[in-house]
């Protein structure tokens, strides 16, 4: 939010938004967010949880071992986002033409989940106004699973030199965006069991969106 300190903070949109929480932080300090995901498992309990305020889930301990939790926005301190958010599936790379006109997007994790990160970031400032901002973070974990080789941005060598994400996303995105900062690394831990943790750091980059097209 420190980002859009003297810019607009009416709408941002939440693509790759998974189960809403980054959608609801977001709603602290803009009109509406809109939170998009592939899945319509996460979207379910996304809504789920703007619509009664609550969730209840499982985690797993050990083996079959389970453990039963319960998570509230009043818990959160998120009550007030209640009635900002809102929550849809889609793709990222063919998104509603009513996804537009956006102060703030953030694509949290996603670019290296994509069958075609570069579509999606050659295209993605149709969606924004000029001036907007634009989020990505990764750990630029590319993978043929999600990704086939051909479509990598980057993680290559390429010339003989290593060929890094921030290098292909700076070719893609620098013609309709200024980058400006690229110094954060954002931790974040995944809890598989009671005992057994993946501990990843995504790299984060904002882009403002450039009021022309430059060559």
């Amino acid at each position: 939010m420190a980002y859009m300190d003297g810019r607009k903070k009416e709408r941002a949109l939440d693509i790759g938004c998974a189960v809403g929480r980054s959608t609801f932080e977001l709603a602290r300090g803009f009109n509406t967010v809109t939170g998009l995901d592939f899945s319509h498992g996460l979207i379910h309990v996304a809504s789920e949880m703007q619509e009664q305020g609550m969730f209840q889930y499982t985690l797993p301990e050990e083996g079959e071992l389970v453990s039963h939790h319960t998570k509230r926005l009043v818990n959160l301190g998120l009550t007030d986002t209640q009635n900002k958010v809102a929550f849809c599936q889609g793709d990222a790379q063919h998104l509603d033409r009513s996804l537009t006109d956006y102060d703030l997007i953030f694509a949290g994790n996603l670019i290296d989940r994509l069958p075609d990160p570069a579509e999606f970031l050659t295209h993605i400032h149709e969606r924004l106004r000029i001036g907007g901002l634009l989020v990505i973070t990764s750990p630029y974990t590319w993978l043929t699973d999600f990704t086939s080789r051909d479509k990598w941005v980057g993680g290559f060598m390429k010339n003989g030199h290593p060929y890094t994400t921030q290098d292909g996303m700076l070719a893609l995105l620098s013609p309709r965006f200024n980058l400006i900062d690229d110094t954060r690394q954002v931790p974040f831990v995944i809890r598989e069991t009671a005992r057994k943790f993946q501990h990843t750091i995504a790299a984060m980059t904002v882009w403002e969106r450039k009021d022309h097209h430059v060559n």
